[in-house]
């Protein structure tokens, strides 16, 4: 496993987005923490959860009580592994996802998050959407108190703009230690951001990152392999499987070796919900593409 910087941690270079394990689709528990078990028997140390990833209708915090479970009852050293949590989302009964960057609900989500996680203080803790209703600096204030009370030890923010991430450099300083956007081979969206990121030495988390090879579930789809509504043609996705073939590796792995190409500071956190899926996207990590691959695969 290669390793990159997260806010002066030390942290794997592929982390493990651990919705899956808890929305629609879900697997069993035992096949869950078999999940969690692989990517860490792989050298994961960077899990991705949120308090609104559960069913719809359904309590907040599925996910992070199921991430305290699958540490808890691993048999390794999980000293090293960062939690990285996210409030300001919920999902009502209707399976949409709404947003509340309310102050007062951040802190109240951050404190209740906590006591799920079962940790001394929660390692990163991230905005998970603005809202709209709400002030950004209001709601990005209230991951400053957090900090300020010990409750979280790093802050980030997620689907964020350059305007708001340079706002909330601003109010946090180098307290701010990350930005995660949907960011894939079909949606390339955030490339300012990306940019901005490596500028202000800024952890970039693209969630989603299969997008074009896989689909997301949080926000809509993300892409096909065929192209999809995206307009991007179909041989734009089939060089990530050319490349795949030469390699004797999956499509997924070349996606996410090619993502972390983009810059030292992306650090890819793909979802998994079987262990040899979590393996093989830890794999990712070790897998070196040349100047032809990456010239093929795209700028």
């Amino acid at each position: 496993m290669r390793y990159r910087n997260l806010g002066g941690l030390r942290v794997s270079a592929m982390g493990l987005g651990v919705m899956p394990l808890s929305i629609e689709g879900r697997p069993d528990e035992a096949r869950a923490l078999a999940t969690v078990h692989a990517a860490l028997d792989a050298g994961v140390t960077l899990l991705d959860t949120a308090d609104s990833y559960h069913l719809p209708g359904a309590g907040p915090g599925h996910n992070e009580r199921l991430v305290a479970r699958a540490l808890a009852a691993y048999g390794g050293d999980t000293s090293d592994v960062l939690v990285a949590t996210k409030g300001g989302r919920g999902r009502p009964a209707d399976g949409t996802w709404t947003v509340n960057g309310s102050p007062r609900r951040l802190k109240a989500a951050a404190e209740a998050s906590l006591k799920r996680l079962g940790l001394e203080a929660i390692g990163l803790y991230q905005l998970h959407k603005p809202d709209p209703a709400v002030p950004f600096e209001d709601s990005v204030g209230a991951l400053r108190d957090l900090l300020d009370a010990g409750t979280i030890r790093l802050a980030g923010v997620s689907n964020t703009t350059t305007d708001q991430i340079r706002r909330a450099h601003a109010i946090l300083g180098d307290r701010l230690v990350s930005v995660q956007n949907r960011y894939s081979p079909a949606v390339r969206d955030s490339d300012p951001e990306l940019l901005l990121c490596a500028e202000l030495g800024l952890a970039f988390m693209p969630w989603s990152p299969l997008g074009g090879i896989s689909r997301s579930s949080l926000d809509g789809p993300s892409g096909s392999s065929g192209g999809g509504s995206d307009g991007r043609s179909p041989e734009r996705f089939g060089a990530f499987h050319a490349v795949a073939r030469e390699h004797g590796v999956s499509p997924q792995q070349v996606c996410l070796a090619w993502l972390s190409d983009r810059s030292p500071t992306v650090i890819p956190v793909p979802g998994a919900s079987r262990p040899e899926t979590a393996r093989d996207s830890a794999g990712a990590a070790d897998l070196v593409l040349s100047a032809d691959d990456l010239a093929r695969l795209g700028p």
